[in-house]
């Protein structure tokens, strides 16, 4: 349920990426999902790090990311994590593992706190969250799904 006491009605027109986050944003899913009431969006779109770069195995071939622009659709960062979303406005079949791992690495550079991923999307009335993990973050395919959930919005008002 939203933890809002009024209709959020610019909500309602259209049907963006953004739109979708910043509705569950505002209506505390995000915290919800992670349990987390510190949590503020942070980090918004296209990050640039020249001369910071990385290395990351993929299969046997080992790659280094030198330079690398990342995009990220939302940041929220808390006490004691950063959670980055990949956002979809509507319901995809799949997506590029770069997506999550580029600016999870990226992030990890800037920070000491726990960096999390996120996949979200939205189809109809359903909003949906996937937290993916690198259990070696130099491991491009270590990807694991941690946790899932989805969700239907009821405001209370």
């Amino acid at each position: 349920m939203s933890k809002l006491n009024f209709e959020l009605v610019t909500s309602k027109v259209g049907d963006s990426e953004m739109q979708h986050l910043d509705f569950a944003y505002a209506s505390s899913l995000f915290r919800t999902f992670f349990e987390d009431e510190s949590l503020v969006l942070t980090i918004r779109g296209r990050k640039y790090s020249p001369g910071v770069g990385f290395r990351f195995v993929v299969g046997k071939h080992e790659i280094e990311a030198k330079s690398v622009q990342t995009e990220v659709d939302a940041g929220y960062e808390g006490r004691e994590q950063i959670v980055l979303i990949e956002a979809k406005a509507k319901g995809q079949k799949n997506t590029i593992i770069r997506q999550l791992y580029y600016p999870f690495r990226q992030w990890q550079h800037h920070t000491t706190k726990q960096v999390k991923t996120i996949f979200f999307d939205k189809i109809g009335d359903i909003y949906r969250i996937w937290q993916f993990e690198f259990r070696n973050p130099n491991n491009y395919n270590s990807i694991e799904i941690v946790k899932a959930q989805s969700f239907h919005i009821r405001e209370n008002f």
